[in-house]
């Protein structure tokens, strides 16, 4: 498959063959599904706690007599139907954590990779290139790029001032591409790739031989 590839200023300069093993491949739905659920659920700490009947800081008095009241029978205040009693059947830590075999989670990488080129939402640039931080000019890169579009920006390696720019814009990320996730892949709508990042990808992601 060959895609445009632009400049920073949003015109095209060459054209380049896509792997149709990363950018070509059917889409799994259920696939991404599992690996984004998977993501979010190791993201998840775990250390809710609430305390039971038996843990609150409450006297173990009776409450009143057992008879002659009119009221119902109870024998302390700390049952949870009262306010400042224990939690019944409430959370405890736990772990959250999904295992995936290693082979679908990179499988799962080129299904969403491939479901973005179907809806032409990757965006190739040739480079992106600063001299120094400045969150107005890339602002004006990822408009000619992408318009107002919320966009995920890949990088091939360290880039401090492209990271430290994007950084302060609500609408946009960047992200190494070593490190390319589900939940990031999906969550903006166009994906920026220049090609130091597409080297990235394909030896990371390409099949091998």
């Amino acid at each position: 498959m060959q895609v445009p590839v632009m400049d920073m200023n949003g015109k095209q300069v060459k054209t380049i063959d896509l792997p149709a093993d990363i950018f070509e491949i059917e889409v799994n739905v259920g696939l991404m599904h599992q690996a984004y659920v998977r993501q979010m659920a190791n993201a998840r700490l775990g250390t809710h706690n609430t305390k039971t009947r038996s843990e609150v800081q409450m006297t173990g008095a009776k409450m009143y007599r057992q008879k002659g009241t009119g009221r119902a029978r109870h024998g302390a205040q700390s049952a949870p139907i009262f306010v400042g009693g224990g939690i019944a059947h409430g959370p405890k830590p736990r772990k959250y954590t999904k295992n995936m075999p290693r082979k679908m989670r990179q499988k799962a990488i080129r299904c969403a990779l491939s479901a973005l080129m179907r809806d032409n939402q990757l965006v190739f640039v040739d480079k992106l290139v600063m001299d120094a931080p400045k969150t107005k000019e890339i602002r004006q890169v990822l408009k000619n790029l992408v318009g107002d579009s919320s966009a995920l920006v890949l990088l091939g390696n360290k880039n401090e001032p492209i990271e430290m720019s994007v950084r302060n814009m609500a609408d946009a990320m960047s992200l190494r591409a070593n490190y390319l996730n589900m939940r990031d892949l999906l969550g903006y709508d166009k994906v920026i790739v220049p090609l130091d990042a597409l080297e990235v990808i394909t030896s990371l992601w390409g099949k091998k031989e």
